[in-house]
């Protein structure tokens, strides 16, 4: 089931907020729905971008990817490389989901179930604090990773 927002609601939520789908904003939302499996940086965005609309420059991605942020189209999320990266949310996603780094290929697997409903029940009602999103991410080895390091041989 592909629950990817399409572009006719991007655009009718981009109007609701007061937003034109222009040209540049356009092209940015193809390069992140072609690409919704990666976890693009601005720039390699905007590279992308670059590609069909030679025109565009480096802010106006920035900017248009603030305002997808903003209105919780794109989640902004960093890994341990320090760059910040573009994740489409899914459709009807309440909550942001979970991500599986592999530490040695760099891979990243998204968990799009929500595996933290009674943590978050927990320390709403312990620290009376009231959680409106949460974000996780697994450090480790991913299962390609593990069998290559059983196949190598050992000194």
């Amino acid at each position: 089931m592909n629950n990817t927002p399409s572009l006719s609601k991007i655009k009718k939520l981009l109007h609701d907020s007061g937003f034109k789908l222009t040209p540049q904003r356009e092209a940015t939302l193809m390069v992140l729905l072609e690409n919704e499996k990666d976890h693009l940086s601005a720039e390699e965005i905007y590279f992308f971008v670059k590609r069909k609309n030679p025109d565009i420059g480096l802010a106006t991605v920035y900017r248009t990817l603030e305002i997808l942020t903003e209105l919780k189209v794109v989640d902004k999320v960093s890994f341990n490389d320090g760059v910040a990266r573009y994740d489409l949310r899914k459709e009807g996603a309440k909550r942001f989901h979970h991500h599986l780094l592999c530490l040695e290929c760099g891979d990243i697997e998204e968990i799009e179930e929500d595996l933290l409903g009674g943590v978050e029940e927990v320390v709403e009602r312990r620290f009376q604090f009231l959680i409106k999103d949460h974000r996780l991410t697994f450090h480790g080895i991913c299962k390609n990773c593990q069998q290559k390091m059983k196949q190598q041989p050992k000194d």
